[in-house]
């Protein structure tokens, strides 16, 4: 493992983040735009513990709550739901392949949509309806095709690490 390595996951979560606040108005808007910011924390629970995962998730959350103080507490537990159960569902499934983490970047994405919208109670009526049938299954769909173009471009940046001491199998010798 060459010096620069080590460096490489750090730059693509600083990159996504950087996106979030720089493109992410440019691509149309906050409804079906990619969020590049709960992209970065799904590549991130691909590679972390559930406990982990659900602490970054619940910071992530509070991050984006303290931008939207009218419902404050809604993106913190959707977050650290997402992020916990991603987590979890990555160590059942073995989400090794692309398809099966773009499905995780979908699924985690209108999961997220779907508990910040009914915790926070802002809609009634049919609007619920168009926000969960067609608004964020659309975000999903964007979200996850830029994870999967993240990861096809960058799968040996992001991809997780292997120990030194493991052999091909990954066991320790």
């Amino acid at each position: 493992m060459r010096r620069t390595d080590r460096y490489r996951y750090p730059f693509m979560m600083t990159v996504l983040v950087l996106l979030q606040f720089t493109v992410r108005s440019r691509l149309g808007g906050d409804r079906i735009a990619p969020d590049f910011l709960l992209l970065a924390l799904l590549i991130y629970t691909i590679r972390a513990e559930p406990g982990k995962s659900a602490a970054a998730g619940f910071m992530l959350g509070l991050l984006r709550d303290a931008l939207t103080p009218a419902s404050f507490g809604a993106g913190a537990l959707a977050h650290t739901l997402v992020a916990f159960t991603s987590s979890w569902a990555k160590a059942v499934f073995f989400a090794e392949h692309v398809f099966v983490k773009g499905c995780l970047f979908f699924a985690g994405t209108w999961l997220r949509n779907v508990i910040v919208l009914l915790v926070s109670g802002r809609l009634q009526g049919s609007q619920v309806a168009w926000e969960l049938l067609v608004w964020s299954p659309l975000q999903a769909l964007t979200t996850a095709l830029v994870g999967v173009v993240v990861l096809w471009f960058f799968r040996g940046w992001l991809s997780p690490r292997r120990s030194r001491a493991s052999g091909a199998l990954g066991v320790s010798a």
